[in-house]
């Protein structure tokens, strides 16, 4: 397995003592332990923060995550088109280097700079309850905080296939993203967000890409039509989809891998490439940590088990971010924090059953992005529904998408036929990452279809789709 090259630039804590006692401490760089330690330190507590890897100052997101991807996606997107496809992404992979390596600096600078945080480079465990013991380089020092947050991420997950882990051409995400050189052919095992993410941005780039699906279609979460529609965009864009597949086999030829897998025929087929990604879903990152030691109960995954406050089975241990199992989103995360930041000094009303309506965002071209229900979980609730179901380049009241050269894609919104209530809408179009939080929040706070369809937008903006997407609502007898 490929792994991340190591940067030259990142600032060093400094040596510490071998015994700490501190009011915090948190396990992991990360969006919701981070936050909450520089809160927590600017209130006067002692705060120690410890991150396995000077490579993640700041978390998964904005070293091997959300920003380095989103990176490349724009360069992809907007790079001059009279380069080479190679080259266009070596400069990307260099300004996407450069860009995570300050934020990186910018987020060890925000604790280690202030008097009353620690920072320590090394590997947590619970020795017990209350005591975390760190392995710093050969040097072991034990930390005894009164609370305890674990923000430890999550992992890429390797499928279970013979020869994928001795290959040196298989990689995961984090092995893809500290590369500089663009694939020329690649293979990405999966069909779900981060799967079809880095297939649509390298195929931008020029590279072969076939996508491997097992299942029968990509985005498996996401209605029939909107998994079509996004398969037709990325086949398009020259992106290879083989859907009912098992990967059975990964040879090495030491140049190349060739990855063999049956198709929904059942028939053996083949295809080389010089870089496979292993894109199957994410696990909770627990092993290691002695969490029995501390009688911390994890679930089948892996993710350590909280309530509604984020409180492990141990009242003073909290979890935040992807290891508690719950939505894996930055964000989230940052939500995380607000809920455990009001139990430790506010009155402890926050948790988790008050986030309502939470988005997401797939980085294809153009992006794909949904709110609440799609149409099947809306029709499995078993309530009369109104859906619309429009085209962007059949939407002559919205020209934005073309003005930006990508008419592509599709808009849907299911609402409750009784009430007016909006269940989900999903965008596959051009700045839906944006307009879906226009959305977003106005199903957190009760505004209905009606008023959004009847409000006043800038012009010319996708926002203004709205006018026409809930004008086009209609009951199933008369969709056609």
């Amino acid at each position: 397995m490929a792994d991340p090259a190591d940067a030259t630039t990142t600032p060093q804590p400094a040596a510490q003592p071998a015994e700490l006692d501190v009011d915090l401490a948190v396990i992991g760089f990360g969006k919701g332990g981070k936050t909450l330690a520089a809160t927590m330190a600017g209130r006067g507590s002692r705060v120690v923060m410890i991150e396995q890897s000077d490579q993640l100052y700041g978390g998964t997101c904005i070293n091997i995550g959300c920003v380095p991807t989103k990176a490349l996606v724009y360069d992809a997107e907007h790079g001059p088109d009279s380069l080479p496809g190679p080259t266009r992404y070596h400069r990307a992979a260099q300004r996407t280097e450069a860009l995570t390596t300050m934020m990186r600096g910018k987020n060890f600078a925000m604790l280690d700079t202030r008097d009353t945080v620690t920072v320590l480079t090394g590997t947590a465990t619970f020795a017990d309850p209350h005591t975390l013991r760190v392995q710093a380089g050969d040097d072991t020092l034990h930390v005894t905080a009164r609370t305890i947050v674990i923000n430890t991420g999550a992992d890429p997950e390797l499928p279970p296939v013979p020869g994928l882990r001795e290959s040196a051409h298989v990689v995961t995400s984090t092995g893809l993203l500290a590369r500089a050189e663009r694939p020329d052919d690649l293979v990405v095992i999966g069909g779900g967000y981060v799967a079809v993410e880095f297939a649509s941005m390298h195929a931008a780039f020029g590279a072969h890409v076939t996508l491997l699906e097992r299942g029968e279609r990509i985005l498996r979460t996401e209605d029939d039509d909107i998994a079509a529609a996004a398969a037709e965009i990325l086949a398009e864009a020259g992106v290879t989809i083989r859907t009912g597949t098992s990967v059975t086999h990964i040879e090495d030829d030491g140049t190349s891998a060739l990855v063999r897998y049956t198709d929904h025929d059942g028939a053996e087929q083949t295809v080389q490439a010089d870089t496979v990604l292993a894109a199957v879903g994410r696990r909770p990152h627990t092993t290691g940590l002695g969490l029995e030691a501390a009688g911390i109960e994890t679930d089948a995954r892996g993710a350590v088990v909280v309530d509604e406050h984020l409180r492990t089975t141990q009242p003073h241990v909290y979890a935040v971010g992807d290891v508690n199992g719950g939505p894996q989103f930055t964000y989230v995360s940052l939500d995380d924090y607000r809920i455990v930041l009001d139990h430790l000094v506010g009155d402890g009303r926050r948790t988790t059953a008050d986030r309502k309506a939470v988005g997401f965002a797939l980085f294809m071209t153009p992006p794909l992005a949904r709110v609440g229900l799609t149409e099947a979980e809306a029709r499995a609730s078993g309530r009369p529904l109104l859906v619309a179901r429009r085209q962007v380049a059949e939407m002559a009241t919205v020209p934005r998408a073309r003005i930006v050269h990508d008419p592509r894609g599709v808009l849907k919104a299911v609402v409750d036929a009784e009430t007016d209530q909006i269940l989900g809408v999903t965008m596959l179009s051009h700045d839906s990452h944006e307009t879906i939080n226009t959305v977003a929040l106005a199903m957190r706070h009760g505004i209905t279809a009606s008023q959004l369809r009847d409000e006043i937008y800038t012009h010319p903006s996708m926002t203004e789709a709205f006018n026409d997407l809930f004008a086009n609502l209609r009951p199933d007898d008369e969709r056609g």
